[in-house]
């Protein structure tokens, strides 16, 4: 396997993870007090989005040629920080 297709699949598997910690998030907020609702469904749409977006560079490093998904890596990376610290931060303010 080259190292193209282990990167796909290791994010492919983190997007998983978020989507079952995204649910999981959706299951919360029906429990939670009225005035935070609006705050924790809008906190869900902006991970959702950002998930969305990480799905779209995930596809372009499918489908990349050698030498570019290199230079998608870093953006990419970029992005999957960016939603696992949102996402960390989405489900402390929901504990």
């Amino acid at each position: 396997m080259d190292k193209r297709t282990e990167y796909v699949e290791k994010l492919s598997a983190q997007m998983v993870e978020w989507d079952v910690q995204i649910e999981r998030l959706k299951e919360k907020i029906e429990f939670a007090a009225a005035e935070v609702k609006f705050t924790y469904a809008n906190s869900i749409a902006a991970l959702q989005l950002k998930r969305d977006e990480a799905a779209l560079q995930l596809q372009g490093i499918s489908t990349a040629s050698d030498d570019e998904w290199e230079e998608l890596k870093t953006g990419a990376e970029q992005t999957w920080e960016a939603i696992s610290n949102a996402l960390r931060d989405a489900i402390v303010k929901t504990q």
